[in-house]
């Protein structure tokens, strides 16, 4: 206490405890702590904050309050606001290529004035005001699209700027003007976005980095200060704490290690977050992943969307306490909104507002709500939840039935609006009236402190360092692709230094400086694609870059130096490859100054590069559109290099185009640093083999379809995956991690079975196991349906399963995600009529009926809510009609309301007789109690209860309390949050009992043996489960029905359509005013160079488009067909044929677009047979590309990976094209692979096809003049007019090839790992 403030702040004594069992006082640096000391510090403090963190947080209070020091707080008004948005309406709505097209028209003019919208207004918010105060913690509850993340959004100052908004928001009296709301407050989305490829502790480490401390620093310099003069000495655990959080800079501060205890992740600290494709954390894990990285930082205003979701109801308990005990103790100001907050949950707030149909219904105390609806004439039901309560008595549909007896008068329906006037002469509605009147005192009650009138957490130079080391992090664990690109780069060296090998490669006539102006330019444009693979990257990235840019976790310019700068050795390496191995063996001027002058420019061109790849792909942010910007920029920047078509024969109003080419200064410098050696100085000779030219240039009807009720069994099931490397490093030597332990249960037909258990005790693992939906691992055991052992062919016949993430095709509607299912699953008897009938009782039972012509739409982006999301896959397993159906999470991301509505579904279900098993989270007493039977199950993967709940879980709390130690459940309680609680590590080790020992040698365990005995021996005269046929429909109808999925799927795909369409117009305008007229006249060798160099831009740039756009598209179809094929809705074949079908119908009309286009403006004969064989070449050029990209997609786990390998083998179609050295020049060990190049063929049959027949003598720089066209062509290039049926036949193949291809890949091949 006698240093100055600034060292004291840095010094503290932390508690040791020796090995006597003394405690020992040491003081400690905390800016220069060892590994050893933050070890000790972490634990000794962080053991407090785990055992009891109101306790830590009361002792931390009363040290600020005993300084008489005020804690920095905020208070939120917003009066009379209003949101409204405008949106097109029916089927105009949805996305198709003519809407989509109509709607850019319209925009377009709009905008001057020509036609009025036709977008109609929708409000959001209508005039909504309120008050949320720190200290106080606020619950937002309301249905879906009732708005509640719009106010969230509009409190956060958050809301999209096509929004219009009315009305004002003021952070203690200042309005969002005045100050910057992003850095006082934090929007947590409900969309939890990460890199993958982070840990978690090393993202809430980052998070912090650039959040900073914000006030922390400052107030616990007032607090020494304060201590210092008044003689305070404070704890020693605490003082710490204090300063261990407050000082700024650490890469892995205290704060980390905290909140990590605080949201239950600290047993997963160290655990990649994973992906879609990569194996990480939970979903309920990522959730709380998302909420911790904001709780690092010094935040004062926390308006949290929906982060129940995933979560379990124990967990949530546990979070919403400790956010409860921070709210008191630090005076923080948070709303959260949950879909179903369970009685337990509930009773931890303070406020309520309830949200219906943008009306502001009640606001006020949670005690109060209740009077307010008996006011309106509304009484809750004894074992009612409160939150059921209020969803229902707002519902039109259930409001009647708790109209309250008392009131003689019938009831009449009241809609939200009624019910918000109603509250305003509330007696609640009338106090904060009064208090919006009042003005907030600014002046008085909020310090310089409180608002953040600064952008960013902390110091320009600190946030560098952080996106530094993060940036360097993914680059190392991206490991692989960066090694996989230069390993590429090093092996097409290789294949060029043997192309053009030094031994062919003179140096005295106009052909060999056309050979070696073909290399340089083959090298520069190896340098320039190679960065390609940025561009997917950067495309991935971005939706984490803008969370975390909104949130001002950074500046822009921070994030994206570090990617410039790291890749720079990544050029130097490249390019260094790349000239070592090509500069002398290919012949290249011997003088080692012009070595170095090529391998600089072929260095900044590739740095240039990728740079270039990573602007177009934060210009397009989806992998469609900037792939369609990619392919526009590349062409312009490629065709007008200088090398397609010779400068001077560029039309002068195009000749600026040229100089904005970066490859045109690359090309220069390189072809000038070689051709000015002075070997080249010499006279060099014209003759006739010249080359020069060409270098240059659930219802009850529904449900009594037939089915065959079964039950299924399983015994001693055991679940191993192998250890990771991570694992081993951190001290786990087995070779494989057991997940499941000896798990036995029976699931039988006409019982709802509950599986449940915290996160991570391997709820879905074993729900995976049971389905046959694992990818890995390895299972041990006996699995019996009906007594017969599983088949998994068989099973998934019989079996529906929904996934705890909803995948469903984003381009159809709900009806036809319904009836597209239904069409392939139910049995080939079941008529049409039948089918349609049943369908839309399934949807009348989840409540989709509303939503029928709605688009799903990609979760997080468009379409579907999360909720609407979850209704959807329940009704797609339930139009199955299956025997068993499990269900993973079915009321994930639900609302109380309708998380009812998908369980009465599901009762309804299993009332028919059907097995249905259910992983659930946060289940209210209602859908608790709804359930037969229970699998309680603890981290670990071990069964501690399996039986019978009861009536009022009397069975479940009987076998509990039977325990010696184990509390007794209070009246009221909820038995699910309350059995999650008793049975948590925390009391296991405390209560000094193996819940899983004790079940096992209990008589429950012993009856459910003889139950899975007799389970386990087949009926007298029962069968095993026998199909016919291996699939529900023939294959014929497996094509059609997958062909019209696919049919509706990329007529709304207006992005990907229209972009493709008018891709192809613009290029082909492009090429055709390059290449004006050249088809007509053929009177010298350089118009024949010029129609070449024509056709091979004309087809590589389209093709790779197609190539390049396809695999997005692609991409996100293969996760729903994981879905489907592991139902077995479909054979591989008739899927793979109708995407190919689909996709061939859209290149033919492209096909014939392009052709008219370049086809007249090139000025080729009018001859119907030419006009035929260029379309015919063209259109198989489009299909093989296309199907090229579609094959890499269903080869290679992601679009990186792809994007790689498809770059690669362009490459070689690109050497090997006929056009950079002719076939005869090519040496003979490499003639074999102009044959298998696609794009020679096509060169070959456009080529030949239009000009091929010509008799008329062509002008050869240095020879006669009297050689015809036709010969020419023979001689130099190889090309014969009589071998075109044969390249006709050769084009066919190769789109066979690839149709081939992607069928197997399709296949064989699964990069989804469970």
């Amino acid at each position: 206490m006698r240093l100055p403030t600034y060292t004291s702040i840095r010094k503290g004594l932390l508690r040791l405890v020796i090995d006597d069992g003394k405690v020992d006082i040491k003081e400690i640096d905390l800016q220069k702590l060892g590994k050893q000391e933050k070890k000790v510090l972490i634990e000794s403090l962080l053991k407090g904050i785990q055992e009891d963190t109101e306790n830590f947080l009361r002792k931390l209070r009363d040290r600020i309050d005993r300084a008489a020091i005020k804690i920095p707080n905020i208070q939120l008004r917003y009066e009379h606001l209003s949101v409204e948005g405008e949106v097109h309406v029916g089927s105009r709505a949805l996305p198709t290529l003519l809407n989509s097209s109509m709607n850019f028209l319209e925009t377009i003019l709009g905008l001057i004035r020509l036609t009025p919208s036709k977008k109609r207004t929708i409000k959001i918010l209508q005039d909504v005001s309120g008050i949320v105060k720190p200290s106080r913690m606020t619950l937002l509850l309301g249905p879906p699209d009732s708005g509640k993340t719009t106010l969230l959004q509009a409190l956060a100052g958050k809301l999209d700027e096509d929004l219009k908004v009315t009305g004002m928001i003021t952070y203690n009296g200042h309005e969002l003007t005045e100050i910057n709301p992003h850095r006082t407050s934090a929007y947590i989305s409900q969309h939890d976005l990460h890199f993958g490829e982070m840990t978690v502790r090393e993202t809430l480490d980052f998070s912090g980095r650039c959040l900073g401390v914000g006030t922390r620093y400052k107030l616990l310099e007032e607090l020494l200060r304060q201590e210092k003069q008044s003689g305070i000495t404070p704890d020693l655990d605490i003082d710490v704490f204090m300063k261990a959080i407050a000082i700024p800079g650490h890469e892995s501060g205290l704060i980390t290690d905290y909140v990590l205890k605080l949201l239950g992740l600290d047993i997963c600290a160290d655990t990649m977050v994973g992906d879609e494709m990569r194996r990480g954390i939970s979903g309920g894990e990522k959730k709380r992943l998302t909420l911790g990285e904001m709780l690092v930082g010094p935040t004062k205003v926390f308006l949290m969307d929906e982060i129940s979701t995933g979560l379990d109801s124990s967990t949530t308990f546990r979070i919403c306490k400790n956010l409860r005990d921070i709210v008191h103790m630090l005076d923080v100001t948070i709303v959260i909104s949950l879909l179903q907050p369970n009685p337990e949950t509930y009773d931890l707030f303070d406020d309520i507002i309830l949200l219906i149909e943008g009306h502001i219904v009640y606001q006020g105390s949670c005690e109060d709500v209740l009077d307010f609806f008996e006011y309106m004439g509304f009484k809750c039901p004894e074992r009612k939840e409160v939150v059921e309560f209020l969803l229902e008595v707002t519902s039109k549909k259930d409001q009647a039935q708790y109209w309250s007896p008392k009131h003689q008068s019938s009831h009449k329906y009241i809609s939200a609006h009624e019910f918000a006037q109603a509250f305003k002469s509330f007696r609640i509605g009338q106090k904060l009236a009064s208090d919006l009147c009042i003005p907030y005192d600014s002046k008085s009650k909020a310090t310089q402190s409180d608002l953040s009138k600064e952008l960013y957490g902390t110091s320009s130079w600190k946030l560098l360092k952080a996106c530094f080391a993060r940036e360097w992090m993914l680059m190392k664990r991206n490991s692989f692709v960066y090694v996989f690109k230069t390993t590429q780069l090093t092996i097409m060296s290789l294949i060029t230094m043997t192309v053009f090998l030094r031994t062919t490669m003179h140096h005295e006539t106009v052909a060999d400086g056309g050979k070696y102006l073909g290399a340089l330019f083959f090298s520069l444009m190896n340098m320039m694609f190679n960065g390609m693979a940025e561009f997917p990257m950067t495309v991935l990235s971005l939706s984490v870059f803008y969370k975390q840019r909104d949130l001002f976790f950074y500046p822009a310019w921070a994030y994206a130096l570090p990617v410039c700068v790291l890749r720079i050795p990544l050029s130097f390496v490249d390019s260094t490859i790349w000239t070592v191995i090509t500069y002398y063996t290919i012949g290249f001027a011997p003088a080692i100054s012009r070595f170095f002058c090529q391998w600089l420019a072929l260095f900044c061109t590739n740095l240039m590069a990728m740079s270039f790849f990573r602007l177009l792909g934060a210009v397009g942010r989806t992998m469609v559109i900037a792939s369609t910007i990619c392919t526009l920029t590349l062409l312009s920047v490629f065709v007008l290099g200088g090398f397609i078509i010779a400068k001077d024969d560029i039309a002068p109003w195009m000749k600026w185009a040229y100089y904005l080419s970066p490859m045109m200064y690359g090309q220069n410098a390189i072809v000038i640093n070689e051709f000015l050696d002075k070997r080249w100085s010499t006279e060099v000779t014209l003759v006739k083999s010249s080359t020069s030219s060409f270098v240059n240039g659930g219802p009850k009807r529904g449900m009594v379809l037939h089915f065959q009720p079964l039950s299924l069994t399983f015994n001693h099931v055991n679940y191993y995956v192998d250890t990771s490397a991570e694992m081993k490093g951190q001290g786990y030597n087995e070779d494989r991690l057991q997940l499941l332990r000896d798990v036995s249960g029976a699931l039988r037909p006409g019982i709802l079975t509950a599986l449940v258990g915290v996160s991570g005790a391997g709820k879905t693992t074993l729900m995976d196991v049971l389905a046959g939906r694992k990818t890995g691992g390895h299972v041990e055991g006996s699995i019996k349906i009906s007594g017969y052992p599983k088949n998994q062919a068989t099973f998934a016949r019989i079996s529906g399963y929904c996934e705890q993430n909803d995948i469903h095709s984003p381009h159809v509607t709900v009806y036809e995600s319904l009836l597209y299912s239904a069409w392939l699953r139910l049995s080939a008897e079941v008529d049409i009529t039948a089918r349609k009938l049943f369908v839309d009782e399934v949807m009348d039972l989840v409540e989709l009926k509303p939503l029928k012509d709605a688009l799903v739409g990609l979760p997080g982006v468009s379409g579907l809510s999360i909720e609407q999301r979850k209704r959807l896959t329940v009704a797609v397993e339930l139009v199955a009609n299956p025997s068993i159906i499990f269900m993973d999470e079915p009321t994930s991301g639900l609302d109380a309301r309708a998380a009812a509505i998908v369980m009465r579904t599901v009762r309804n279900t299993v009332d028919t007789g059907r097995t249905v098993v259910c992983t659930i989270h946060q289940p209210s007493i209602d859908i608790f109690e709804a359930f037969d039977e229970l699998l309680l199950m603890k981290r670990g993967g071990q069964i501690i209860y399996a039986g019978p709940i009861g009536h009022n879980s009397c069975e479940l709390i009987k076998y509990f309390e039977a325990i010696s130690g184990v509390p007794k459940i209070k009246d009221g309680y909820n038995p699910a949050t309350w059995v999650l609680d008793i049975t948590s590590p925390e009391v296991e080790s405390q209560l000094d009992v193996d819940f899983a020992n004790n079940y096992a040698n209990s008589p429950l365990y012993q009856r459910n043996q003889e139950l899975i005995r007799e389970l386990s021996t087949p009926a007298p005269n029962s069968n095993d489960l026998y199909f016919p046929t291996e699939y529900s429909q023939p294959y014929l109808v497996q094509f059609k029905a997958c062909f019209w999925k696919q049919y509706w799927s990329y007529w709304r795909n207006s992005e990907y359509n229209l972009a493709r369409f008018v891709m192809t117009v613009v290029i082909g305008l492009v090429f055709g005013v390059l290449f004006w007229n050249q088809g007509g006249k053929i009177s010298k060798e350089q118009d024949l160079m010029n129609l070449l160099g024509a056709m091979y831009s004309a087809v590589l740039f389209l093709g790779g488009t197609n190539t390049s756009a396809v695999q997005a598209v692609v991409a996100t179809e293969r996760t729903i067909f994981y879905r489907e094929k592991a139902a077995r809705m479909y054979s591989v074949l008739p899927y793979t044929f109708a995407q190919v079908a689909i996709e061939g119908i859209y290149n033919v009309i492209q096909t014939l677009v392009y052709t008219l286009i370049l086809y007249c403006m090139i000025g080729f004969e009018r001859n119907i047979e030419k006009f035929l064989y260029f379309y015919f070449f063209i259109l198989m050029c489009f299909l093989y590309f296309t199907l090229y990209g579609m094959m890499l997609v269903s080869l290679s786990p992601g679009h990186q990976i792809s994007a790689i390998i498809m770059n690669f083998f362009l490459g070689f179609w690109n050497i090997f094209a006929g056009f950079l050295i002719p076939r005869p020049q090519i040496p003979i060990w490499w003639r074999w692979f102009y044959w298998g190049s696609p794009v020679s063929l096509t060169l070959y049959g456009l080529v030949t096809s239009q000009v091929g027949d010509i008799e008329s003598t062509l002008l050869v720089p240095g020879g006669s003049n009297n050689i015809s066209v036709k010969v020419f062509l023979k001689e130099y290039f190889g090309y014969e007019y009589e071998f075109l049926p044969y390249i006709v036949v050769a084009h066919l193949g190769w789109v066979l090839f690839f149709v081939f291809g992607f069928a197997y890949g399709m296949k064989f091949m699964n990069f989804q790992k469970r």
